[in-house]
């Protein structure tokens, strides 16, 4: 997909192999430049508040080692934070296997959204030329105690929002999804290849 032209990759600030992975099927030329951010919430943070804080921290984390010649060559830089979100309480990576169980729990026989924020700015400007958030429900049927444990032992929701994969084995948790599928993933695949598409116009 020649959204960026030839030659100009995008700069995906994200360590994740699943936006990766969905960046690799849409065929957008990328380059990873991976860095840490502290995403702990602060207290009392409104969901949306805390996305836009942690993305635009992701960014700047991004801008602070990137090497001057991938700059120049590159098209623009995205960076995406997920968050799971039950009853207004945002659900992050889970510490240990506790609570991993805890979330769990928590999100079995309900129905919660996940929130993926995404940034693109151009690698030659300080602007962000375009941000969103993208909401998606997921609904889980109930869950037995053998389930959760094994699930949270298998360790395979660990380094995920809410403590579980979608497109792993808690595909069988899933009774109904209401809206993006890659936006749980990790990456709002049609909303990210639109907004690529506006800034490849303007170019």
């Amino acid at each position: 997909m020649a959204l960026l032209g030839p030659g100009a990759p995008l700069i995906l600030g994200s360590a994740s192999p699943r936006r990766r992975e969905i960046l690799e099927r849409l065929r957008v030329p990328f380059v990873v430049v991976a860095t840490g951010t502290d995403e702990r919430v602060l207290e009392g943070e409104p969901v949306a508040e805390y996305l836009s804080r942690i993305v635009l921290l992701k960014l700047e984390a991004v801008r602070a080692v990137l090497d001057a010649g991938l700059a120049a060559r590159a098209r623009a830089i995205l960076v995406a934070d997920t968050s799971v979100v039950d009853g207004g309480a945002i659900l992050g990576k889970p510490i240990d296997a506790r609570e991993a169980r805890e979330m769990l729990e928590r999100l079995a026989g309900r129905t919660h959204e996940v929130h993926t924020r995404f940034a693109l700015v151009r690698a030659d400007a300080r602007i962000v030329a375009h941000a969103e958030t993208v909401i998606t429900r997921v609904s889980f049927r109930g869950l037995g105690r053998d389930e959760v444990d094994a699930y949270a032992a298998s360790g395979e929701g660990m380094d995920k929002a809410g403590g579980y994969a979608v497109q792993g084995l808690a595909a069988g948790f899933v009774t109904r999804i209401e809206g993006s599928y890659t936006n749980v993933v990790g990456l709002p695949a049609c909303e990210m290849v639109v907004a690529l598409g506006k800034i490849a116009q303007t170019a």
